[in-house]
């Protein structure tokens, strides 16, 4: 990675907006929008990526479709000062985690679950708790997700209907 200082002007905050709304949309759609050409917009998008600004680019999937239907947030208190890398390395085995932070407060980490059902996620607890430096667990249960549009709430940026198709259909799964 170039560690040299970033150049970041208005030309690339929109075309990183663009992406980051839609990361299929192709540089000559970007270009047309901000008025570069395709060529233009490559250029920049290589160069925020060896800046290290575009660290990558994603699929959102609706958990759902996946059989995820239940979330939870759970607050973890270590036993003593467990380091950062040691939680790491436990959340790494858990595909029902999927986020883990350490946090300020309380708590010495939370972690963002998701499970097929009530019990699975009582599972992956569970197996959590079994770790000898976890000292104890609290869980929030997801009800709602009060901003669908997030990322956390596994949202799909919608795509225009296709009256071809007979209705409308979702840009991600």
């Amino acid at each position: 990675m170039n560690h040299r200082p970033l150049s970041f002007d208005d030309l690339d905050r929109r075309i990183v907006a663009a992406l980051v709304e839609n990361a299929r949309t192709s540089f000559t759609e970007i270009g047309a929008a901000i008025g570069l050409s395709a060529t233009a917009v490559k250029r920049r998008v290589d160069r925020l990526r060896e800046d290290g600004v575009i660290t990558g680019f994603t699929t959102t999937v609706r958990p759902s479709a996946l059989g995820w239907r239940t979330e939870a947030y759970v607050e973890v208190y270590c036993e003593g000062a467990a380091p950062p890398r040691r939680l790491a390395e436990v959340v790494r085995d858990y595909p029902e985690i999927m986020a883990a932070m350490t946090v300020t407060g309380g708590a010495d980490a939370l972690l963002h679950v998701r499970a097929r059902d009530v019990e699975h996620f009582e599972e992956v607890l569970e197996r959590i708790r079994t770790e000898p430096f976890i000292r104890k667990t609290i869980s929030y249960m997801v009800l709602s997700h009060l901003l669908t549009a997030s990322p956390e709430a596994g949202a799909a940026q919608a795509a225009p209907a296709d009256p071809a198709a007979g209705g409308s259909a979702t840009g991600t799964l």
